[in-house]
């Protein structure tokens, strides 16, 4: 894996890949928590808008560019930046470095197709309504941060979209689609030369006198408690906390302890207790979202109105094991067994390996190969784990939504 800094300020980071095809993008230190006030789904809005013309091409070109190849281009949004990226054989490299950088840093945002945009995000934030198993998660972060701009939902709200102007994306733009916080990630068999060459000399930088980043005080880890009448057949749950951030030394270890009491594996301790055993719910997952400075991590589980509480008590039940006592020394074996694998298989998964190599050096300014990370997974102790789950797992400090 290779790293350099472009004469620009632009960040790079390289590494070869196994097959002909190269994954490449431009992650941008632009997401939700990064708009102002007023600004309420801006960063989504502006990334569906990129791909509606810049001052060389037009929707229609930019959406045949890399099609016409067999090639694809897309991006997402989340809570601390926008992603940019695109997939191509090795010989049409050049094609995507040149379109991804027309589309993120010339744009021009036209009025006419915002207001037709803004309908197809205003559809999203709708179809989001009609499944509450992924509502939840949004509502529940919106209860843990309320007040700060991170329990902002990404998509933002109907009503601010409608009102915004072609200035108004132009200034969000123009205040962080900057070469100072910016990426570029590129995965395959393409040497620096080749990406230096190929990276345009005059991209924007962040004007002086502006504030680029909103620092803003996170809300105390106070559990809350707050019940939503959806009229829904099936009862929706989530019971969590705020998290570690993705700098503190306990984060790997809380990432275990999430591993073992609630991961993608059916032998989960959750899964065990709520599905297997009991046959109470259909789905019961824990997750942990990462963040810079926080975290998310919860439970979430569907079941019938009628088993809520007892479900609860079994999850809280779980917890406390974990809590109680340091993992023997076998059941730290065999967890860690699990997770290399996990870590392992998902490093087949090309594109998810560059997105996250560029999100990587973007918010920490380093790399992490998957050797590393099998490294530092072997360090982890049972005491590590047990402090991470004492500290973020306590059944009496919970933060509750239910839909029922």
């Amino acid at each position: 894996m290779e790293t350099f800094i472009a004469s620009n300020g632009l960040r790079v980071v390289l590494a070869p890949s196994p097959t002909n095809t190269v994954y490449l993008g431009i992650a941008i230190a632009a997401g939700t928590r990064n708009e102002e006030e007023g600004e309420s789904g801006m960063a989504h809005f502006a990334e569906h808008l990129s791909f509606k013309g810049t001052e060389r091409r037009t929707s229609r070109q930019i959406i045949s560019r890399m099609e016409s190849v067999g090639g694809d281009l897309n991006a997402f949004t989340g809570k601390e930046e926008t992603v940019y990226y695109c997939t191509c054989q090795r010989e049409h490299f050049a094609r995507a470095m040149d379109l991804l950088f027309d589309v993120v840093f010339n744009s021009t945002y036209p009025q006419e197709e915002m207001n037709k945009e803004v309908e197809v995000v205003i559809d999203e934030i709708e179809s989001y309504k009609d499944s509450p198993s992924e509502l939840i998660y949004d509502d529940f972060e919106a209860m843990l941060f309320q007040g700060h701009p991170l329990g902002r939902n990404i998509l933002g709200d109907a009503e601010r979209l409608r009102q915004f102007q072609t200035e108004d994306v132009l200034n969000y733009i123009h205040r962080l689609y900057t070469a100072d916080r910016a990426v570029l990630f590129v995965y395959g068999n393409v040497d620096a030369k080749e990406v230096k060459r190929r990276i345009p000399q005059n991209l924007p930088s962040a004007p002086s006198s502006q504030v680029t980043t909103i620092q803003k005080s996170l809300p105390k880890r106070e559990a809350q408690r707050k019940v939503v009448n959806k009229e829904t057949h099936q009862a929706h749950v989530m019971m969590g906390a705020q998290a570690y951030g993705g700098s503190n030394k306990n984060h790997l270890a809380l990432f275990m302890a999430n591993n073992i009491l609630g991961g993608p594996g059916l032998s989960s301790r959750l899964n065990l207790a709520l599905r297997e055993k009991r046959g109470l719910v259909y789905t019961v997952e824990s997750t942990l979202t990462t963040y810079t400075d926080t975290g998310v991590w919860a439970v979430y589980f569907g079941c019938d109105r009628e088993d809520v509480e007892r479900c609860k008590r079994l999850v809280k039940r779980e917890l406390m094991r974990l809590c109680e006592a340091p993992l023997s020394d076998r059941a730290l074996k065999a967890a860690k067994q699990q997770i290399i694998g996990q870590i392992s298989m998902s490093y087949d998964n090309f594109e998810s390996v560059a997105i996250g190599m560029g999100k990587r050096m973007l918010h920490y300014g380093k790399t992490q190969t998957r050797e590393d990370f099998v490294a530092r997974i072997q360090n982890i102790t049972a005491e590590d784990i047990w402090v991470a789950a004492k500290e973020v797992f306590n059944p009496e400090a919970l933060s509750i939504l239910e839909y029922k």
